[in-house]
């Protein structure tokens, strides 16, 4: 039993380590750690606790690890510039046709043009679609 309570403690203690290092190797050890003394009240045997701390060990930094670095790692996507503007509503000011048009954008006037020449002119008023940003110019498609 007193070695349940040095693998409960060094698996604490690992934990509270990853706080300061933030790699997710530490917590990993000591969840590895927690197994190891659970397998030490279920045998008795320090053979099999430091067998099941080795495979939990193992298992989590290859499996859960990498997992949880992308997670939380990656963060979240932010668009900015042009990108932020593909999507967008928009509102048609002067027609809309397949060569020219112009829209009132986040604020601006962009000039504009339909996603198609088959398309008949959006007209004015009409709320559209940023599809994609061509040079300084906002394709669009009308809302349906």
């Amino acid at each position: 039993m007193a070695w349940a309570l040095v693998w409960l403690i060094v698996g604490i203690a690992l934990m509270i380590a990853e706080v300061v290092s933030g790699d997710f190797v530490l917590i990993m050890l000591g969840v590895g750690a927690l197994f190891g003394a659970g397998a030490e009240v279920l045998t008795g045997n320090v053979f099999v606790d430091v067998a099941v701390f080795a495979v939990a060990s193992v298992g989590m930094l290859m499996l859960v690890r990498p997992a949880l670095k992308r997670r939380f790692l990656a963060g979240p996507t932010h668009h900015t510039g042009i990108e932020a503007l593909i999507g967008a509503r928009a509102v048609v000011v002067s027609t809309v046709d397949h060569e020219a048009g112009q829209v009132k954008l986040a604020g601006d006037v962009w000039s504009a043009r339909s996603m198609s020449e088959h398309l008949p002119p959006i007209q004015p008023g009409t709320p559209v679609t940023v599809v994609e940003i061509s040079g300084a110019t906002a394709v669009v498609s009308a809302e349906p």
